[in-house]
């Protein structure tokens, strides 16, 4: 992308997505917020406060704000330098009232937790950790040294010191556990919107290619019959002809019209869109989800049959993108996980449709299995998984596309080992390795032989 801080896979680039506006509105809540408190103490519970001071750290963020409302427009996005200081600076100014009003006497030393929440949620972990540890040498210096908090004749507000230690180690240990919920929450939401992301234009990458090759078979279609009349013409002319250079015209003809027709002919493969191509056997479909990974050394074996009840008929299936796109998916990660062999199976009765793709690999590791479908399941690899697939480098997003682009169709998917890891190896069956099952209800992807489909339509005419 021409901006690199707006490109929504980049994790360093999210802090680029907070708006100035935002943290300016945060402030004001939080100025508002001391003021009232400021007020409130003095009036409500007769504290001697030290005003003057009080009111300068309240308008040093009166001003901060200000300032940044008059040098930058509303609409600018900040980087995470930019965050960080202006974190840093509510944190400081933060710590500076608690000073002034009684340090962790003060019961709203707890705010202290609100700009590292913020960081957490937004930046990076060094930014976080940064932020973190100024906020806890702050709220650590405030417990230890701090104006106390008096009333107007004198007495001294104070709590005793073991809940003061008490409120110190709530804070610490609230810094790390909000701040860690914070950061992991933001980070799954990220993970699904990007995979999201990713999915969609999985999908819009499918649906083009599709519309394009229904384009290309149109095309062919309409172009069948003149070619094929240049074609005969131009044969006649190289029997008739008797000048030798003008054969050899016809003959060129002839030869440039053939592969005119040979080109089309392979353009036309992809295209989708007829009417009649709109729906394809069970056999088919499976076929051509499967056919980008058919040369890639491993032996991809195929068995269409109906289950027990079933109509010998083959079902047509909706050659939709969401189901080649996501059986692709699927296929792919067979193949790359397999040592030799993947079997792909289909069946079907009246209720339900069932694909199950198995291989013969290791299977799905234990430990990830009941998270198969989320995205970003990433480990770091070991120097033997990286030797053994030098190009793979999978994040579980393959699956999770699949299983959603699936799940979209009416699917329901399942994931499994072929065998126990504790069999032997003569126990051990031939389909030994990872089983995702992919069921769909009858009524959702195809019609039953006693539906009656009626008259297809007839198919648009290209117009120039």
């Amino acid at each position: 992308m021409a901006d690199p801080t707006l490109d929504p896979f980049n994790p360093a680039a999210r802090g680029h997505w907070i708006r100035l506006r935002t943290l300016i509105v945060l402030r004001w809540i939080a100025i508002c917020g001391q003021l009232a408190a400021i007020t409130i103490a003095q009036a409500l519970f007769g504290l001697d406060l030290e005003l003057a001071l009080c009111y300068l750290a309240v308008g040093a963020s009166v001003i901060a704000n200000l300032i940044a409302i008059y040098i930058f427009p509303e609409n600018k996005r900040l980087t995470e330098s930019e965050v960080v200081s202006m974190l840093l600076f509510d944190i400081a100014q933060l710590s500076f009232l608690l000073f002034l009003t009684g340090g962790l006497h003060n019961p709203f030393a707890l705010l202290i937790l609100a700009p590292v929440t913020i960081s957490a949620s937004a930046l990076r972990l060094r930014s976080t950790l940064y932020l973190g540890s100024i906020a806890l040498a702050l709220i650590s210096i405030v417990a230890l040294y701090y104006v106390p908090l008096r009333t107007t004749d004198g007495a001294v507000m104070q709590m005793p010191e073991d809940f003061i230690f008490g409120f110190w180690l709530a804070i610490f240990i609230g810094l790390f556990f909000l701040a860690g919920y914070a950061r992991r929450v933001s980070i799954e939401i990220h993970a699904m919107s990007d995979a999201l992301l990713a999915t969609q234009m999985a999908l819009v990458r499918e649906q083009k290619l599709t519309d394009l090759g229904g384009v290309v078979a149109a095309t062919a279609h309409e172009l069948g019959t003149p070619l094929a009349t240049i074609k005969l013409v131009s044969s006649e002319l190289v029997g008739e002809l008797d000048d030798p250079d003008l054969k050899d015209d016809a003959r060129l003809i002839s030869e440039q019209t053939d592969r005119c027709r040979d080109i089309l002919r392979s353009m036309g493969r992809a295209g989708k869109d007829d009417k009649h191509l709109q729906q394809a056997p069970i056999d088919t479909l499976i076929r051509e989800a499967a056919e980008p990974h058919m040369e890639r050394g491993k032996e991809i074996l195929f068995d269409v049959s109906p289950l027990p009840g079933g109509e010998s008929q083959q079902p047509m299936i909706q050659r939709s993108p969401e189901i080649i796109h996501g059986l692709r998916n699927l296929v792919q990660n067979a193949v790359d996980f397999s040592d030799s062999t993947i079997w792909v199976d289909a069946h079907w009765d009246a209720q339900n449709i069932v694909m199950r793709i198995t291989d013969d690999g290791s299977g799905f590791p234990p430990q990830v299995i009941g998270r198969l479908g989320d995205p970003f399941l990433k480990r770091r690899k070991s120097e033997a998984e990286r030797a053994k697939r030098p190009q793979y480098e999978g994040m579980g997003l393959g699956l999770f596309i699949a299983k959603t682009l699936l799940e979209r169709s009416g699917a329901r998917l399942a994931f499994s080992n072929g065998s126990d890891p504790f069999l032997t190896f003569e126990e051990t069956p031939e389909r030994n390795g990872a089983i995702i099952e992919v069921t769909w209800p009858r009524d959702r992807v195809s019609r039953l032989p006693s539906q009656s489909q009626g008259a297809l339509g007839e198919n648009q005419q290209i117009k120039a």
